[in-house]
């Protein structure tokens, strides 16, 4: 499903948009955000895993958790 939208460009972007992507500019700016949700999932994840990593009641619990998973019979 793709949707129709229109934006607004400062006079500076627009000549390096048409530059830079030619006739193709909807995928170049589709190409552009896919990459900004990547790089943004990217940095929460990374936030999340420091902020569990600097959380000394998880760290606590993660070693409970490896503690009983050793004890297992295999």
């Amino acid at each position: 499903m793709t949707h129709r939208t229109t934006i607004t460009l400062d006079d500076e972007v627009y000549p390096f948009l048409n530059d830079i992507a030619g006739d193709n500019r909807n995928t170049y700016i589709n190409e552009l955000l896919k990459q900004e949700r990547k790089n943004f999932l990217k940095q929460t994840l990374i936030k999340a895993n420091q902020e569990k990593a600097s959380d000394l009641g998880y760290q606590e619990e993660l070693k409970a958790w490896e503690h009983t998973l050793s004890d297992r019979n295999d």
